[in-house]
């Protein structure tokens, strides 16, 4: 289509409006759109319906469908509009054809964004903001298609010099270079995010080794759209060497602290050492595991508060792991009685006690020990096991105390408290010695 043909195109499509044959256009034009949007739910309600195995099959059809709508309807277009030329004119549908490509093209872009950012389902602002900023710019760019100014803007952007250095580069090279660059990007991120949605659902294989496989297919395929990116824009990859040279000194002594978390991040996930969900203390932070990026892990207490741990501290440093082999953990509670106390019978009301908490393990029943002979009683300790350490060890300590306290009570076992006597002596007389060189 050229530009004369183009900036005729609007004159053609009104003139053909006071013609009977508009009619076969609208219809074909109303019949098309129709049909790609009953197919494209069709193909959705089908895939919805039947018992697909492949998960990801499912859940990428039901949210492409609304892509897949204007691009049937384009494809259809396309195949009526050179069967309908032979007995009409086919403006309308000629008119039609990039204003469809736009909107497919801006929903596939909108498709393409919400997966890579917004994989939770929340768009932040600054992604509705670029959504806006992107379907204005192909809107206005059909505009100047249709009008037949695209290829002057082509021209003026192509005869625009902007100077780099001792290189002068075209306005129309850089656009083309950013857009290479961005497109590349984003298309890299996009099937990064799809290899990790089927990574997690692999169930054969370990959560750690599904994030650091995902991981490592996201950073393969950035570096390879850059590489890619920088090709089509017509950069030598001979000068990067260069680069690497500098990055990899700048690595070697600025760099290190990040550089090994960034390693540590990986290491733990391969050895899987720590995975989300377990509950570790590391250093003087206690808490749920709740990310496990290559840089830093998110240690999250009872009480809310989120702590970032860089991953080299997991690596070099002491890390206790309530949760890698199971996540049984055992809670002790200490009480002293008197030595006139039943001992036996104490041991045995502490169990049973305890025992009656929801949070106690029943497989492994509760059991009391004497610890020692202590200066105010007998110093007993009863021991419990809990199942779910992420619901809080302190609650569940806290109904162990208050249960044995009640049972100690309503038993009339006494639980005695330290008692000191102070005794003041006079003081001894003085010596002989001393009474004299005091009488001198």
């Amino acid at each position: 289509m050229n530009a004369n043909l183009l900036s005729n195109l609007l004159m053609d499509f009104w003139s053909d409006l006071s013609t009977p044959g508009v009619a076969w256009q609208i219809g074909t034009l109303a019949g098309c759109i129709a049909l790609g949007w009953g197919i494209s739910r069709g193909l959705r309600a089908a895939v919805r319906g039947r018992e697909v195995n492949m998960r990801m099959v499912r859940l990428g059809v039901e949210s492409f469908s609304r892509v897949l709508s204007p691009v049937l309807a384009l494809i259809l277009i396309a195949i009526a509009k050179p069967v309908l030329a032979r007995t009409h004119h086919v403006n309308l549908l000629r008119l039609a054809v990039p204003l469809l490509a736009s909107f497919a093209l801006i929903r596939l872009a909108f498709y393409i964004l919400r997966r890579i950012f917004a994989r939770n389902g929340h768009a932040g602002s600054v992604l509705l903001m670029f959504e806006k900023v992107f379907a204005i710019l192909v809107w206005i760019g059909v505009a100047l298609y249709i009008t037949g100014l695209w290829p002057d803007l082509i021209q003026f952007m192509d005869d625009t010099v902007l100077p780099m250095g001792r290189y002068k580069i075209s306005l129309l090279s850089l656009v083309q270079g950013t857009a290479s660059v961005l497109v590349t990007l984003m298309v890299a991120l996009w099937i990064g995010a799809l290899i990790e949605d089927r990574l997690m659902q692999v169930d054969g294989m370990h959560s750690s080794m599904r994030t650091v496989m995902a991981r490592l297919c996201r950073a393969l395929l950035v570096v390879v759209a850059v590489l890619v990116s920088l090709s089509l824009v017509g950069i030598d990859l001979t000068v990067l060497s260069v680069f690497g040279g500098a990055l990899g000194v700048g690595i070697g002594l600025g760099l290190q602290k990040i550089i090994g978390s960034y390693v540590s991040g990986f290491v733990i996930l391969l050895e899987r050492s720590l995975a989300i969900g377990d509950m570790v203390t590391v250093d003087k932070y206690y808490g749920r595991v709740t990310r496990i990026n290559t840089r830093y892990t998110v240690v999250r207490s009872l009480d809310g508060i989120e702590t970032v741990v860089p991953n080299d501290m997991l690596i070099s440093g002491p890390v206790q792991n309530y949760s890698l082999s199971d996540r049984v953990l055992r809670i002790a509670s200490q009480v002293t009685i008197g030595y006139d106390s039943d001992l036996e019978a104490v041991l045995t009301l502490l169990e049973q006690a305890v025992l009656k908490i929801e949070r106690v393990s029943k497989e492994q029943p509760p059991n009391a020990v004497l610890l020692r002979f202590g200066p105010d009683g007998l110093e007993l300790e009863v021991g419990f096991w809990i199942a779910d350490p992420e619901n809080g060890r302190t609650n569940v300590l806290s109904e162990a105390n208050r249960a044995i306290w009640h049972a100690l009570k309503a038993a009339n076992v006494q639980i005695p408290f330290p008692q000191r006597e102070v005794r003041f002596t006079e003081a001894p007389p003085a010596s002989a010695g001393a009474v004299l060189a005091t009488g001198n």
